[in-house]
């Protein structure tokens, strides 16, 4: 008979042999699956395949014309399948400039957005031919450069400001099936209630001897008369276009309408933004709204050169509308009325 001491031994070794096998048991039992990763959202700054990437986001697109072929800038920041937005400024004649404060939101909301500068335009060619500037012929543009970056009914969103708004409304008219949703801000849909707004509305609250003689210098056509100018901007624009004084307006602002264009602007929508008196005048699509079944942002202010009423109503004739109101802005919203501007357009972005 064993001793008790072998026998401790004996039951030691048979606990070990045990314990060995159920640990050599569990490692031959295959391993559990693990729970299958989420597919990674792309990096908003994942730059894989795309052509821009070594020009910072660059690209000139070339333009198919009746007068030949021309070269127009555009930008891109940021990446983003589903939220693309092609910015189209006013002017017309101005420069993508002025919307660089979207850079100090958009990017933080992973919106994908285009800058974009229109035939005529500093960043673009600028052939010197008055027929390449027509309604129409700008529509198609737009079109050509939505081809080339790419841009489709699964992700795009067209803003258009103040002309740029025009031209939105007319191209949705026309190729709205390529369209995601569709932003008008600080544009309405006539220009002779535009006229009528800033003849009845806006022109009466202006110092009247200032009025007087910026109209006088409007009948002799002298526009590039520096005091045209200097009257304009504390009786018009410090008031409805940017409400801030002419010496704290923002870089951005001053480098677009520094570069306008004036063969473009003045001949297409008159000498000021004090009304339409250019080709532009009779426009008015006001009844085909109703048409434009894409999902649609209007944007409008309280001092603006635009009837706020008007966009407001414009707003409810898109069968799918809204309305975003900035209480304290002027025609340059998305400056002096910012922080409503910017959470109401990435609000409508991110539906």
């Amino acid at each position: 008979m064993p001793t008790p001491s072998a026998r401790i031994f004996v039951v030691s070794r048979g606990l070990t042999f045990i314990g060995a096998a159920l640990v050599v048991s569990a490692c031959a039992q295959p391993p559990a699956p693990a729970p299958a990763a989420a597919p990674a959202a792309p990096s908003y700054f994942d730059n894989s395949g795309r052509k821009d990437v070594w020009t910072g986001g660059v690209r000139k697109i070339p333009i198919t014309t009746a007068k030949g072929l021309f070269n127009v800038w555009t930008k891109r920041v940021g990446n983003n399948p589903t939220v693309k937005v092609l910015l189209l400024h006013g002017g017309p004649g101005a420069t993508h400039e002025y919307f660089e404060a979207f850079d100090s939101f958009l990017p933080a909301a992973g919106v994908e957005y285009y800058y974009y500068d229109q035939l005529g335009s500093a960043f673009s060619d600028q052939p010197d031919d008055d027929s390449l500037y027509q309604l129409p012929r700008f529509v198609d543009e737009v079109e050509q450069v939505r081809v080339a970056l790419g841009l489709g009914p699964d992700n795009f969103y067209l803003l258009g400001h103040s002309w740029g708004g025009i031209l939105a409304i007319e191209y949705a008219l026309k190729y709205q099936q390529n369209l995601k949703g569709l932003i008008i801000s600080n544009m309405m849909s006539s220009a002779p209630a535009y006229n009528e707004y800033a003849h009845n509305v806006l022109m009466p609250a202006m110092d009247q001897k200032a009025l007087a003689e910026i109209l006088a210098l409007e009948k002799k056509e002298a526009f590039d008369n520096p005091k045209y100018e200097e009257l304009l901007m504390p009786a018009f624009y410090e008031r409805h276009i940017l409400r801030k004084p002419a010496a704290e307006w923002p870089d951005p602002v001053l480098r677009s309408f520094g570069r306008l264009n004036k063969k473009i602007y003045v001949p297409m929508q008159g000498p000021s933004e004090m009304g339409a008196s250019g080709r532009l005048e009779k426009w008015d699509r006001s009844q085909d709204l109703k048409n434009i079944t894409t999902r649609t942002l209007v944007i409008g202010a309280a001092h603006d050169t635009m009837d706020p009423k008007h966009m407001e109503w414009m707003s409810k004739q898109f069968p799918h509308g809204s309305y975003l109101f900035a209480p304290n802005g002027s025609h340059m919203a998305l400056y002096d009325d910012q922080d409503i501007y910017m959470k109401g357009l990435i609000e409508f972005l991110k539906k």
